[in-house]
């Protein structure tokens, strides 16, 4: 099974005829979980979150100006893309590469727990309209990068079906808890979206790489990408050539991605996925509330967590008494790097840090390894006042 994995390449049902099957079989059953009907809606994996992303971008645009296939960027207005000011680089990336460029990105304003502004989004439409520029697409994000917060999907949907805008849900951390009753909730409103990236590598703990780009109107990829090279996509097969999936994908060769996620979906079932993902959140709730108890440790945002981010600041006996301030945060600013600098010196443990708009550098713990336990928790903050202690 390995060397067939190494050489099996998904062009054509003929050439990899189970794993074009497994795709089609997944496809359908995350368009089922998001909301969807499979006879509206279809789906590529893809080589990751950026990609899906970029995939979205060039469809959307496909959608509204389909002339762009043959006549490129200057048979075209110029177009304008919505995102939150917390959302993944990836949609500007694809904004560069497909030709937008990333001065027509907009980045919406958030609220203090990462989420974006309504509000905000409706008022930056307006603005780009009365430029006489075209408002085209909006990218909601679904458990953002460093907060892990989740925009308010259904409040976006109002909005981008009000001004006849295309709906992303960048899902690509967040996508898992769909597979939890207890916090599918905080997707609510992504079934009315236009198309959707999940990331079963991230939370679902697949191994990389495995993106799947779900899109609710049917035939839209195919034909946004197909350009039916006749060496490989012939009309006459003997079989149905649906399922000759690769003129969907703006690659030509691609992995078989979606046998890692079918294999551990069978071995685990969706109940095994969903016991995984609500101890991610068990544990980040566990480190909140202890964060809370420790005098020496303050949250960016005193609030539960939302997702399995957690984000905070330790807080160095030297500093305690100083009042907030310039000084406080030039001060503190540097004490993330320097216990993180130990920790790689001393192998004992790794926790990433960062600093984002007026906040200093601080640590950011996010849940995402099974084996993970609350004693591994309290190990890390222990670990972090050792080596933080004196500075």
């Amino acid at each position: 099974m390995l060397l067939t994995l190494k050489y099996v390449n998904r062009f054509t049902y003929e050439i990899a005829p189970v794993f074009i099957i497994m795709e089609e079989i997944l496809v359908k059953k995350m368009q089922e979980i998001i909301g969807w009907e499979e006879k509206e809606s279809d789906g590529i994996f893809s080589p990751g979150g950026s990609i899906s992303n970029l995939y979205s971008v060039l469809v959307s645009r496909y959608k509204y100006y389909p002339e762009i296939k043959a006549k490129g960027m200057a048979a075209l207005p110029e177009i304008i893309l919505f995102i939150s000011e917390h959302s993944h680089y990836s949609i500007k990336k694809a904004a560069a590469v497909v030709g937008i460029g990333v001065d027509n990105v907009i980045a919406i304003k958030c609220d203090e727990r990462g989420k974006m502004i309504p509000s905000e989004l409706e008022e930056n439409i307006i603005k780009v309209k009365r430029q006489g520029k075209i408002p085209l697409y909006v990218s909601a994000t679904a458990g953002t990068t460093v907060y892990g917060a989740f925009d308010p999907l259904a409040s976006i949907a109002d909005i981008c079906e009000k001004y006849n805008l295309w709906m992303h849900v960048d899902a690509s951390w967040g996508g898992g808890l769909l597979l939890s009753r207890k916090h599918s909730h905080k997707l609510s409103g992504i079934e009315r979206a236009n198309s959707v990236t999940w990331n079963p590598h991230k939370l679902m703990g697949v191994p990389l790489q495995c993106s799947a780009f779900l899109v609710h109107e049917k035939g839209l990829l195919q034909a946004c990408n197909q350009l039916r090279a006749d060496y490989l996509f012939q009309p006459d097969k003997a079989y149905d050539t649906v399922y000759d999936t690769g003129d969907k994908a703006i690659q030509c060769g691609r992995h078989v991605d979606v046998f890692k996620l079918w294999l551990m979906w069978r071995a685990k079932g969706t109940g095994g996925f969903e016991i995984l993902i609500n101890k991610f959140l068990e544990l980040a709730e566990y480190l909140y509330k202890e964060l809370k108890t420790r005098n020496n440790y303050e949250l960016v945002f005193d609030a539960e967590p939302e997702f399995s981010n957690v984000c905070f600041w330790y807080i160095p006996p030297s500093l305690r008494h100083i009042p907030k301030g310039p000084e406080r945060d030039k001060r503190l600013h540097q004490v993330a790097p320097k216990i993180k600098v130990r920790m790689i010196e001393e192998g004992t443990t790794m926790v990433s840090y960062q600093p984002l708009g007026d906040n200093v550098n601080f640590f950011r713990m996010v849940f995402s390894n099974p084996a993970t336990k609350k004693s591994d928790v309290d190990f890390l903050l222990e670990e972090i006042e050792r080596l933080g202690k004196d500075l």
